[in-house]
Protein backbone atom coordinates (compact mmCIF):
# COMPACT_ATOMS: atom_id res chain seq x y z
CA UNK A 1 0.00 0.00 0.00
CA UNK A 2 2.82 2.39 0.85
CA UNK A 3 5.51 3.62 -1.50
CA UNK A 4 8.08 6.35 -1.29
CA UNK A 5 9.22 8.22 -4.35
CA UNK A 6 12.11 10.65 -4.68
CA UNK A 7 12.75 13.28 -7.32
CA UNK A 8 15.08 16.21 -7.74
CA UNK A 9 13.86 19.78 -8.33
CA UNK A 10 16.16 22.79 -8.43
CA UNK A 11 18.98 20.72 -6.99
CA UNK A 12 16.96 19.63 -3.93
CA UNK A 13 16.18 15.96 -3.45
CA UNK A 14 12.48 15.43 -2.80
CA UNK A 15 10.95 12.85 -0.51
CA UNK A 16 7.37 12.46 -1.72
CA UNK A 17 5.30 9.87 0.14
CA UNK A 18 2.48 7.63 -1.04
CA UNK A 19 0.39 7.04 2.06
CA UNK A 20 -3.14 7.13 3.47
CA UNK A 21 -5.18 9.80 5.22
CA UNK A 22 -8.13 9.01 7.47
CA UNK A 23 -11.34 10.78 6.44
CA UNK A 24 -14.64 10.92 8.25
CA UNK A 25 -16.86 7.96 7.34
CA UNK A 26 -20.01 9.84 6.35
CA UNK A 27 -23.00 7.54 6.99
CA UNK A 28 -24.90 9.37 4.24
CA UNK A 29 -28.08 9.77 6.26
CA UNK A 30 -27.55 13.39 7.26
CA UNK A 31 -26.63 12.56 10.84
CA UNK A 32 -24.04 14.74 12.56
CA UNK A 33 -20.56 13.49 13.46
CA UNK A 34 -20.24 12.17 17.00
CA UNK A 35 -19.07 14.86 19.45
CA UNK A 36 -15.58 14.84 21.00
CA UNK A 37 -15.01 15.60 24.68
CA UNK A 38 -11.59 16.53 26.06
CA UNK A 39 -10.96 17.14 29.75
CA UNK A 40 -10.25 15.53 33.09
CA UNK A 41 -7.13 13.88 31.70
CA UNK A 42 -8.84 12.00 28.88
CA UNK A 43 -10.34 12.32 25.42
CA UNK A 44 -13.46 10.67 24.04
CA UNK A 45 -13.39 10.34 20.26
CA UNK A 46 -15.44 7.59 18.61
CA UNK A 47 -15.97 9.14 15.20
CA UNK A 48 -15.57 6.54 12.44
CA UNK A 49 -12.92 7.24 9.82
CA UNK A 50 -11.73 5.38 6.72
CA UNK A 51 -8.25 5.45 5.09
CA UNK A 52 -7.80 6.79 1.54
CA UNK A 53 -4.61 6.85 -0.51
CA UNK A 54 -2.87 10.08 -1.50
CA UNK A 55 0.52 11.29 -2.63
CA UNK A 56 2.03 13.83 -0.22
CA UNK A 57 4.29 16.27 -2.07
CA UNK A 58 7.53 17.38 -0.42
CA UNK A 59 7.94 21.14 -0.94
CA UNK A 60 11.53 21.36 0.34
CA UNK A 61 13.35 24.10 -1.56
CA UNK A 62 10.07 25.63 -2.76
CA UNK A 63 8.63 26.78 0.57
CA UNK A 64 8.23 30.38 -0.59
CA UNK A 65 5.51 29.33 -3.07
CA UNK A 66 3.15 28.31 -0.27
CA UNK A 67 1.68 31.15 1.78
CA UNK A 68 -1.07 31.57 4.34
CA UNK A 69 -3.31 33.64 2.06
CA UNK A 70 -2.77 31.55 -1.09
CA UNK A 71 -2.66 28.00 0.28
CA UNK A 72 -3.64 28.24 3.96
CA UNK A 73 -0.23 27.29 5.35
CA UNK A 74 3.29 28.69 5.42
CA UNK A 75 6.74 27.49 6.50
CA UNK A 76 9.11 29.85 8.34
CA UNK A 77 12.57 29.68 9.82
CA UNK A 78 12.59 30.51 13.52
CA UNK A 79 15.16 29.67 16.19
CA UNK A 80 13.50 29.48 19.60
CA UNK A 81 15.13 30.31 22.92
CA UNK A 82 13.05 27.53 24.46
CA UNK A 83 14.37 24.08 23.48
CA UNK A 84 12.88 21.39 25.72
CA UNK A 85 9.22 22.49 26.06
CA UNK A 86 8.84 20.72 29.39
CA UNK A 87 8.44 23.71 31.72
CA UNK A 88 4.88 25.05 31.36
CA UNK A 89 5.82 28.48 32.70
CA UNK A 90 8.63 28.82 30.16
CA UNK A 91 6.27 27.80 27.36
CA UNK A 92 3.60 30.30 28.39
CA UNK A 93 6.04 33.18 28.82
CA UNK A 94 9.11 32.86 26.62
CA UNK A 95 7.69 30.75 23.79
CA UNK A 96 4.26 32.38 23.70
CA UNK A 97 5.92 35.77 23.22
CA UNK A 98 8.08 34.38 20.40
CA UNK A 99 4.93 33.08 18.70
CA UNK A 100 3.14 36.42 19.09
CA UNK A 101 5.99 38.30 17.47
CA UNK A 102 6.36 35.77 14.65
CA UNK A 103 2.65 35.81 13.78
CA UNK A 104 2.54 39.60 13.89
CA UNK A 105 5.51 39.78 11.54
CA UNK A 106 4.04 37.31 9.04
CA UNK A 107 0.43 38.56 9.06
CA UNK A 108 0.80 42.25 9.87
CA UNK A 109 -1.75 41.87 12.66
CA UNK A 110 -1.79 44.30 15.56
CA UNK A 111 -2.80 41.81 18.23
CA UNK A 112 -2.18 38.10 18.79
CA UNK A 113 -3.95 36.29 21.63
CA UNK A 114 -2.82 32.76 22.46
CA UNK A 115 -5.59 30.62 23.90
CA UNK A 116 -3.86 27.25 24.38
CA UNK A 117 -1.08 24.94 23.27
CA UNK A 118 -0.49 21.21 22.89
CA UNK A 119 2.78 19.32 23.35
CA UNK A 120 2.87 15.93 21.62
CA UNK A 121 5.35 13.23 22.62
CA UNK A 122 3.15 10.13 22.63
CA UNK A 123 2.81 7.15 20.28
CA UNK A 124 0.74 7.09 17.12
CA UNK A 125 -2.20 5.19 18.66
CA UNK A 126 -2.36 7.36 21.78
CA UNK A 127 -6.17 7.59 21.74
CA UNK A 128 -6.34 4.00 23.00
CA UNK A 129 -4.14 4.41 26.06
CA UNK A 130 -6.95 4.82 28.61
CA UNK A 131 -7.74 7.44 31.24
CA UNK A 132 -4.30 9.12 31.22
CA UNK A 133 -4.04 9.39 27.48
CA UNK A 134 -3.79 13.20 27.42
CA UNK A 135 -0.53 12.85 29.34
CA UNK A 136 0.66 10.69 26.43
CA UNK A 137 -0.73 12.92 23.68
CA UNK A 138 0.57 11.93 20.26
CA UNK A 139 -0.06 12.90 16.64
CA UNK A 140 -3.58 13.34 15.27
CA UNK A 141 -3.97 10.95 12.34
CA UNK A 142 -7.41 12.14 11.18
CA UNK A 143 -8.03 14.90 8.65
CA UNK A 144 -9.57 17.94 10.31
CA UNK A 145 -9.63 21.70 10.76
CA UNK A 146 -9.58 22.86 14.38
CA UNK A 147 -12.40 25.41 13.96
CA UNK A 148 -15.36 25.62 11.62
CA UNK A 149 -16.41 29.10 10.46
CA UNK A 150 -19.00 29.23 13.25
CA UNK A 151 -16.56 27.60 15.64
CA UNK A 152 -14.04 30.39 15.09
CA UNK A 153 -16.59 32.97 16.21
CA UNK A 154 -17.49 30.81 19.20
CA UNK A 155 -13.83 30.83 20.22
CA UNK A 156 -13.54 34.60 19.68
CA UNK A 157 -16.59 35.25 21.86
CA UNK A 158 -15.31 32.87 24.55
CA UNK A 159 -11.92 34.61 24.71
CA UNK A 160 -13.22 38.20 24.36
CA UNK A 161 -16.81 38.30 25.69
CA UNK A 162 -16.74 42.07 26.17
CA UNK A 163 -15.14 42.95 22.83
CA UNK A 164 -16.47 40.32 20.44
CA UNK A 165 -19.30 42.39 18.94
CA UNK A 166 -16.71 44.89 17.68
CA UNK A 167 -13.97 42.38 16.85
CA UNK A 168 -16.20 40.39 14.47
CA UNK A 169 -16.57 43.52 12.33
CA UNK A 170 -12.84 43.42 11.53
CA UNK A 171 -10.59 40.77 10.10
CA UNK A 172 -9.61 38.01 12.49
CA UNK A 173 -7.87 34.68 12.02
CA UNK A 174 -7.01 31.55 13.95
CA UNK A 175 -3.51 30.32 13.19
CA UNK A 176 -1.65 27.39 14.71
CA UNK A 177 2.11 27.75 15.18
CA UNK A 178 3.41 24.18 14.76
CA UNK A 179 7.03 23.42 15.66
CA UNK A 180 9.19 20.29 15.99
CA UNK A 181 10.91 19.74 19.33
CA UNK A 182 13.30 17.32 17.65
CA UNK A 183 13.72 16.73 13.91
CA UNK A 184 10.56 15.07 12.55
CA UNK A 185 10.94 11.61 11.08
CA UNK A 186 8.01 9.51 12.31
CA UNK A 187 4.44 10.73 11.74
CA UNK A 188 5.14 14.02 9.94
CA UNK A 189 2.36 16.59 9.50
CA UNK A 190 0.76 17.41 6.16
CA UNK A 191 -1.45 20.32 5.13
CA UNK A 192 -3.86 20.54 2.21
CA UNK A 193 -4.00 23.37 -0.30
CA UNK A 194 -7.12 25.34 0.61
CA UNK A 195 -8.01 25.78 -3.08
CA UNK A 196 -8.30 22.01 -3.51
CA UNK A 197 -10.86 21.66 -0.71
CA UNK A 198 -14.37 23.03 -1.38
CA UNK A 199 -16.58 23.94 1.55
CA UNK A 200 -18.89 21.07 0.56
CA UNK A 201 -16.25 18.62 1.80
CA UNK A 202 -16.34 20.09 5.32
CA UNK A 203 -18.82 18.98 7.99
CA UNK A 204 -19.28 20.83 11.28
CA UNK A 205 -18.65 18.68 14.35
CA UNK A 206 -18.98 19.49 18.05
CA UNK A 207 -15.89 19.40 20.25
CA UNK A 208 -15.90 20.31 23.96
CA UNK A 209 -12.57 20.99 25.65
CA UNK A 210 -12.22 21.98 29.30
CA UNK A 211 -15.75 23.39 29.41
CA UNK A 212 -15.62 25.24 26.08
CA UNK A 213 -18.13 23.86 23.56
CA UNK A 214 -16.63 24.58 20.17
CA UNK A 215 -17.06 23.38 16.62
CA UNK A 216 -14.49 22.01 14.18
CA UNK A 217 -14.56 20.59 10.66
CA UNK A 218 -14.40 16.89 9.88
CA UNK A 219 -13.77 16.08 6.23
CA UNK A 220 -15.43 14.03 3.52
CA UNK A 221 -13.03 12.21 1.23
CA UNK A 222 -12.30 13.86 -2.10
CA UNK A 223 -9.53 12.52 -4.37
CA UNK A 224 -8.86 16.07 -5.60
CA UNK A 225 -7.41 17.21 -2.25
CA UNK A 226 -3.75 18.20 -2.65
CA UNK A 227 -1.50 17.34 0.31
CA UNK A 228 1.92 18.88 1.07
CA UNK A 229 4.64 18.63 3.69
CA UNK A 230 8.30 19.42 4.27
CA UNK A 231 10.57 16.44 4.82
CA UNK A 232 12.57 16.28 8.08
CA UNK A 233 11.38 19.48 9.70
CA UNK A 234 13.92 20.64 12.28
CA UNK A 235 13.45 22.56 15.55
CA UNK A 236 14.43 25.69 13.61
CA UNK A 237 11.42 25.26 11.31
CA UNK A 238 7.90 26.51 12.02
CA UNK A 239 4.72 25.62 10.14
CA UNK A 240 1.87 28.14 10.33
CA UNK A 241 -1.50 26.48 9.76
CA UNK A 242 -4.52 28.69 9.10
CA UNK A 243 -7.63 27.28 10.74
CA UNK A 244 -9.85 30.26 10.01
CA UNK A 245 -9.88 33.64 8.27
CA UNK A 246 -12.84 36.02 8.23
CA UNK A 247 -11.52 37.46 4.95
CA UNK A 248 -13.43 35.54 2.27
CA UNK A 249 -11.12 36.62 -0.59
CA UNK A 250 -8.13 34.55 0.57
CA UNK A 251 -7.46 30.95 1.64
CA UNK A 252 -9.64 30.54 4.72
CA UNK A 253 -8.52 27.20 6.18
CA UNK A 254 -6.18 24.27 5.62
CA UNK A 255 -6.92 20.64 6.42
CA UNK A 256 -4.11 18.99 8.32
CA UNK A 257 -3.21 15.58 9.64
CA UNK A 258 -0.27 13.46 10.67
CA UNK A 259 0.55 10.64 8.24
CA UNK A 260 2.76 7.57 8.16
CA UNK A 261 6.01 7.63 6.23
CA UNK A 262 7.01 3.94 5.99
CA UNK A 263 10.68 4.91 5.79
CA UNK A 264 10.52 6.08 9.40
CA UNK A 265 7.77 3.82 10.75
CA UNK A 266 10.00 2.29 13.45
CA UNK A 267 11.57 5.52 14.71
CA UNK A 268 10.86 7.08 18.12
CA UNK A 269 7.57 8.90 18.64
CA UNK A 270 7.33 12.38 17.17
CA UNK A 271 7.84 15.36 19.47
CA UNK A 272 6.18 18.66 18.58
CA UNK A 273 4.34 21.66 20.01
CA UNK A 274 1.48 23.65 18.52
CA UNK A 275 0.34 27.03 19.81
CA UNK A 276 -3.18 28.25 18.93
CA UNK A 277 -3.46 31.97 18.17
CA UNK A 278 -6.37 34.35 17.67
CA UNK A 279 -5.00 36.95 15.27
CA UNK A 280 -6.75 40.34 15.36
CA UNK A 281 -6.46 43.07 12.73
CA UNK A 282 -7.42 46.73 13.07
CA UNK A 283 -9.13 46.87 9.68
Amino acid sequence: MYENSASVSSGVEKHHVQTTFNYWDDPGDGSKPLPITIGGGRISNRRPHLPHEFLVTDITGEESKYLLDSHGFQYCHHKSVEKDFIDEQAIQTTYYEECRQLVKKITGAQRVHIFNHKVRRGPTQWHHLGFSNLANRGPVTRTHVDQSYDGAELRLRWEFPGEADELVKKRYQIINVWKPIVTIEKDPIATADSKSVPDADLVAAEMTEDGFKGEQWVVRHNPNHKWYYKHRLTPDDVLLIKCFDSNTTVARRSLHSAFEDPTHRDKESRQSIEVRCLVLHDA
